[in-house]
């Protein structure tokens, strides 16, 4: 399975609006240039997390976007299915149905054994993704580069490196 490349910004941004704090509103230009990605496409992606109550946004000179609601209580997950949809990853179409050898589901009413498989599997990814915060991330970063949170906030209130 291949991820957007929208789940990593996002996630980058949510980390990134979690130092900002709640009182200051960040533009999406803003929040594209300390990455130096394409502005139009990163606010598509913090439209997705608006939507799904991640982030606030405000319009306006002094608008811009903000984490929605504490950084411990948005997991890995909530980003993720906001921007890639809720849908399941996997989906059997049930083929074994299909063929020279195929079997009616009256004849082998078993569930499809693949399908089962890659439930469980997802399902272990989904509860992974749902175990971590961004609080969690935030405070694994500090504790990498405990200077960090302070260069991304002054970064933010100046424009500098």
């Amino acid at each position: 399975m291949r991820m957007n490349e929208g789940v990593e910004w996002a996630l980058h941004c949510c980390v990134n609006l979690s130092w900002i704090g709640p009182d200051q509103a960040v533009t999406a230009a803003k929040l594209a240039a300390f990455y130096d990605l394409p502005t139009a496409y990163l606010n598509k992606q913090l439209q997705a997390l608006a939507r799904a109550g991640i982030v606030s946004s405000s319009p306006g000179p002094r608008g811009g976007f903000r984490l929605a609601k504490a950084p411990a209580r948005i997991t890995l997950m909530d980003v993720v299915a906001a921007i890639e949809g809720p849908e399941d990853a996997f989906r059997c179409t049930e083929i074994r149905r299909q063929g020279p050898h195929a079997a009616s589901q009256a004849e082998d009413p078993s569930p499809c054994l693949i399908d089962e498989a890659m439930r469980r599997a997802e399902l272990a990814w989904r509860r992974e993704l749902a175990a971590q915060t961004i609080a969690d991330i935030r405070g694994k970063v500090e504790e990498r580069a405990p200077d960090f949170p302070e260069q991304v906030r002054d970064w933010y209130a100046t424009g500098k490196a």
